[in-house]
């Protein structure tokens, strides 16, 4: 397949001015090509970033978040109605018992798990498709960690605030960074192979608005590589932890005083329902990369769809930063059958370049994700960068040049899966550069935690993607594998302490969820949208049919 003919003049002009971008990078790329000043970023983010289009944002008016203006589309999915009817639905004898229960079965879940398991807690882990489907699994550059003599976490500290605009909860920084190297020896003694140098330290390379190398990796394989130890060693415990496969949660009980006490699950084989009793429940769902927002591509797994949101926020817990999403600057653009699809950070670490239609460097490549994202959406909109056969627009990023700066074989031996990636599409990406564009990445806030991770209702905690304040408004690459790993440990650890101590009062019940809904009609809300949503908007007919939902807006008539 390769590029199409009228890239070829392009291609070109990037190979004609790679020697000399080469040539200023061995001297030291800031030394012709500097970081933007902070004026400098403000001006490209208020311009062309897309949380501050006008349309981005919308105030939503029910629930404990009443009046704040958040991502569109999250008011959207928010101001739904429940797929549980309150006055049908009754909970008699809970189908499953537990001392704790985890909503979510990526690295955050596993790792909570694995911790509540080893204070002596019973754990019940309820996941929407198979342990260990989640963009944990996915994630490529790497795990932030000071683990380096001229590192220290609290440098760490500092670039992680500067990267999040200083909105960061910083208490939640404090316990990520100070954690940060006990994780990442943790994990090194389950089983997880750390990239090495040949004298046999850790290897850590640069990552975007960070001032020190601390990128832990493997190759780039970093989180299905954490991903194949954490759920190993769930997987090694089936006396303390069930894991309910296909079995998402849509909605969360409360006992009679109050706290939360379980979920309700959704048998995604069966259309059944079923209800867990737990006396501690961790919300652990991740992202919505599924919902595409402002029609965004996404690198997220099928599942990322907020649902964890939703429910915590039915329940009333409060929500902080749902105003802000991450576009990872390097998505591919083409070829379209990997639309979307991430290109690490790391590249740019070993030394990948960002460069315009004519081969021109136009921004630093290592800037903060929100700036680098913005650059790149400036460049396509004045007209330096190339189009794609089917309408989309990207910029080159130079691979070539990593093998120039670190020797032959660099990128055969750091990026195995990218490598082989394109080259099912004829493209050598020793040889050619990638065409890249953003896409969506992360949801960069969340349900609000404290740093024991505590909502802001009574025994539900939330750790990883879907809690909110760590990253501020901007996430830096690298910490939010350090994070589902900090966090999740705290919140196993958490749990189990707290089911020690907690009693379930009274009959369980789903008030709440009536009570949302006499709000949803006293703010004249009309819609026939249910939530959680489970999967996207555009799955399988098989499988909506499956899901047997009379009022589900997508659901074609007759099926």
């Amino acid at each position: 397949m390769g590029y199409p003919d009228y890239m070829k003049e392009s291609l070109k002009k990037v190979a004609e001015t790679r020697p000399k971008r080469v040539e200023l990078a061995k001297k030291g790329l800031k030394n012709f090509l500097k970081p933007m000043s902070a004026e400098e970023r403000d001006e490209v983010l208020s311009n062309y970033h897309p949380d501050y289009q006008p349309d981005a944002r919308k105030e939503i008016r029910v629930g404990p978040n009443k009046g704040e203006k958040l991502t569109a589309k999250v008011v959207e999915i928010l101001e739904a109605h429940s797929r549980i009817d309150p006055d049908e639905f009754v909970i008699d004898t809970p189908d499953y018992e537990t001392d704790v229960l985890i909503i979510g079965g990526g690295g955050a879940g596993c790792m909570a798990a694995i911790w509540a398991r080893k204070e002596g807690a019973k754990v019940i882990i309820s996941t929407k498709l198979r342990l260990g489907d989640a963009n944990s699994m996915m994630s490529q550059g790497g795990m932030q960690a000071a683990v380096n003599p001229h590192d220290s976490p609290a440098i760490h500290y500092l670039d992680i605030l500067g990267g999040g605009h200083f909105d960061n909860k910083p208490e939640l920084v404090k316990a990520l960074v100070t954690e940060g190297p006990y994780i990442a020896k943790f994990l090194q003694e389950l089983g997880v192979i750390w990239d090495r140098t040949p004298d046999g330290h850790l290897q850590t390379k640069a990552g975007g608005g960070t001032s020190r190398r601390r990128m832990l990796s493997c190759r780039d394989y970093t989180g299905a590589e954490i991903m194949r130890v954490l759920r190993d060693e769930v997987r090694n415990h089936p006396e303390d932890i069930t894991v309910l496969e296909y079995m998402p949660a849509v909605e969360l009980i409360k006992d009679s005083e109050g706290k939360v006490a379980g979920a309700i699950l959704f048998h995604m084989e069966t259309g059944e329902y079923v209800v867990v009793k737990a006396k501690v429940t961790i919300i652990t769902t991740g992202g919505f990369g599924r919902l595409h927002i402002k029609g965004f591509p996404t690198t997220n797994h099928y599942g990322a769809t907020a649902d964890g949101i939703v429910m915590a926020y039915r329940a009333g817990a409060k929500l902080l930063y749902m105003d802000s999403v991450q576009y990872h600057p390097t998505g591919a653009v083409y070829p379209p059958q990997i639309l979307g699809f991430l290109i690490t950070e790391k590249i740019r670490g070993f030394g990948g370049q960002p460069v315009d239609k004519d081969g021109e460097l136009f921004v630093y490549p290592l800037e903060p994700r929100d700036v680098e994202a913005s650059a790149f959406i400036r460049a396509c909109a004045n007209g330096r960068g190339v189009r794609t056969p089917d309408g989309h627009y990207g910029i080159w990023l130079d691979s070539p040049v990593i093998e120039i700066l670190n020797g032959p074989g660099t990128i055969e031996k750091a990026f195995p899966a990218m490598l082989r990636q394109y080259r099912r599409f004829g493209i050598d990406i020793r040889k050619e550069p990638m065409l890249v564009y953003p896409t969506l990445h992360y949801q960069n806030g969340g349900i609000e935690i404290d740093e024991r991770t505590h909502s802001t209702l009574p025994n539900l905690l939330v750790a990883g993607e879907a809690s909110g304040g760590l990253h501020g408004r901007n996430r830096l690459m690298g910490n939010s594998v350090l994070d589902y790993n900090v966090f999740g440990r705290r919140a196993g650890i958490e749990a189990a302490k707290l089911a020690k101590t907690t009693k379930i009062e009274g009959e369980l019940n789903i008030d709440h969820i009536r009570k949302y809904e006499e709000e949803l009609k006293e703010a004249g809300i009309e819609t026939k949208l249910r939530t959680p949503i489970l999967l996207p908007e555009y799955r399988n007919l098989k499988i909506l049919e499956k899901h047997r939902k009379e009022f589900d807006p997508f659901l074609p008539a007759g099926l």
